[in-house]
């Protein structure tokens, strides 16, 4: 197995860093290796950052934060990291509500969806809601640049009364894997997310189901709340939201492999 980073007098090199992540069988070892050397300050913590990683730590709890979007979202261990294939649901959103004033990130997790929105749109009203207080603690410090306003509680409890009717992009990315199938999810996700974020019950979809049913009742008129799924999932999402009174229709991204069911208030 290849020496420590640190264990020569020679600084350390992406190919001496890469050489061990690569061996605890990190796929990208080298891009991963670039950016913990550009994290590590000293010596000592470039050391600390490759254990963490060879331990199996996924690399954006390593460095402290996860690109979303051309953005630095801070991330914290506890709380569901972001993938960049929710970068599509964002597209989506602008490409369906361009001049959107209010927005909600529901299930916010980090607050990378809702920075993203408000970041794009640039003087947007932004309201996230997690009911994990981990997540709230660290959304708030990503949408602090923003200005936007973090609530704890369970989904539309978490918000205030006067965004009702009121609200042009509702964001919900909700857990959607089936209980049965959160034990097979990668190491990185089943050992250190919470299931909360992971867990949508029988078939994925309860959560799901509760935003699309009072989703109308705080979309103001022509507002859209937009959610990801599977590829299996999607039509029955698409049911869900049509049952609750939406126009929806799915939308799929080949690139990112990405699933997102759009509604529309009539």
């Amino acid at each position: 197995m290849p020496s420590s980073p640190s264990s020569s007098s020679a600084s350390p090199s992406v190919e001496s860093v890469a050489a061990v992540l690569r061996s605890a069988g990190c796929v990208f070892a080298e891009d991963e290796a670039r950016l913990i050397l550009s994290q590590a300050r000293t010596p000592r913590e470039l050391t600390a950052l490759v254990d963490r990683r060879v331990a199996g730590l996924p690399l954006e709890l390593v460095l402290g934060w996860a690109e979303f979007r051309g953005l630095r979202i801070l991330v914290e261990p506890g709380v569901f990291v972001p993938r960049r294939r929710t970068e599509f649901l964002v597209e989506q959103a602008l490409a369906q509500a361009p001049g959107a004033s209010v927005v909600v990130d529901l299930c916010c997790g980090s607050g990378a969806v809702g920075t993203a929105l408000a970041t794009a749109l640039g003087d947007a009203e932004l309201h996230a809601a997690d009911i994990d207080p981990a997540a709230v603690r660290c959304a708030r410090r990503n949408v602090a640049g923003v200005g936007g306003h973090v609530h704890a509680g369970d989904l539309f409890a978490a918000l205030p009364a006067r965004l009702r009717g009121r609200v042009d992009i509702l964001a919900a990315n909700v857990p959607y894997v089936p209980t049965d199938e959160v034990g097979l999810l990668p190491a990185e996700a089943r050992d250190h997310e919470p299931l909360v974020a992971l867990d949508g019950g029988t078939d994925g979809l309860d959560v799901l189901r509760r935003v699309a049913a009072e989703a109308p009742h705080w979309l103001a008129p022509g507002g859209c709340l937009l959610t990801e799924t599977s590829e299996a999932q999607a039509p029955a999402a698409v049911e869900a939201f049509t049952g609750a009174g939406l126009t929806a229709r799915p939308a799929v991204s080949e690139e990112w492999n990405a699933h997102v069911v759009i509604g529309s208030r009539r």
